[in-house]
């Protein structure tokens, strides 16, 4: 694979803590990879995966570099795309659906409005929203929880993005949904040849979905490898506790298909 970002003695504060919210020496992202970005609450990996997108808050400061190597960085929104961890949050709830899901279409595809909404409606049939015709004329709040980040999915692949950050939209939903996403984001990746940056607390999630992982404590990089190496030879103590914790991991259904 081709090296697509290089990160080099990142160091992130917030403005009025003490303590970094990441401090490590150096990751490596290749290009149609799948990354997961794993961590307990507070272990950085949104701060990372913001700062990875250029997204970082106005009360955060960094030093160190993220570079592209072959290419310039990409613009979220049209080169990356960021669906984030609260589709209530992201989602307007004044505009429909159609509108939401076609704007990045329209201001980076260049498409008419019509265009744009015709692209619309096949990314909601793509993210296997039920009735995508009818879905477009209606509001964010008229779904559940996880057909709302199925909006946004598709709102996020609206202009067509060569990478996608998924930043744990899994938490806040069920089991069964849980791997019905994991398994829509598996399609969708290997389809479109993107790369996936997936942000996780749950390594047997992640084991479902990455070829490589990134485990974070406390804002340091503790482990880094081949997915299949790091479940089955982990180096660090909490990389061995975050498996031991998931008794599910060897569960077929959270295993990644390699032959996809």
């Amino acid at each position: 694979m081709t090296l697509l970002c290089s990160i080099r003695s990142l160091r992130v504060t917030y403005h009025g803590q003490a303590n970094p919210a990441l401090d490590f020496a150096a990751l490596d992202i290749q290009a149609g990879g799948r990354l997961a970005i794993i961590g307990e609450s507070g272990s950085g990996k949104t701060t990372l995966a913001r700062a990875i997108a250029s997204l970082l808050p106005e009360n955060s400061k960094h030093t160190g570099e993220i570079l592209w190597p072959a290419r310039s960085t990409p613009l979220p929104g049209r080169d990356l795309g960021f669906v984030f961890q609260d589709p209530s949050a992201s989602l307007n709830p004044v505009l429909t659906v159609g509108e939401q899901v076609a704007e990045g279409a329209r201001r980076h595809l260049r498409l008419s409005w019509h265009d744009a909404l015709r692209h619309a409606r096949d990314l909601l049939e793509r993210v296997q929203l039920p009735d995508p015709e009818k879905a477009l004329k209606a509001y964010p709040h008229q779904f559940s929880g996880g057909q709302r980040q199925r909006i946004a999915i598709a709102a996020a692949l609206a202009a067509q993005p060569s990478i996608l950050v998924a930043d744990e939209i899994t938490s806040a939903l069920d089991m069964v949904v849980q791997a019905q996403l994991v398994a829509l984001l598996n399609e969708l990746v290997r389809d479109a040849g993107m790369t996936l940056i997936f942000v996780t607390h749950d390594i047997a999630l992640a084991s479902g979905l990455a070829d490589r992982l990134a485990i974070l404590k406390q804002g340091k990089l503790v482990e880094t490898g081949a997915a299949a190496k790091v479940l089955a030879e982990p180096e660090s103590s909490y990389t061995r506790t975050l498996i031991a914790s998931h008794r599910s991991l060897s569960s077929p259904s959270l295993l990644r298909d390699t032959s996809a």
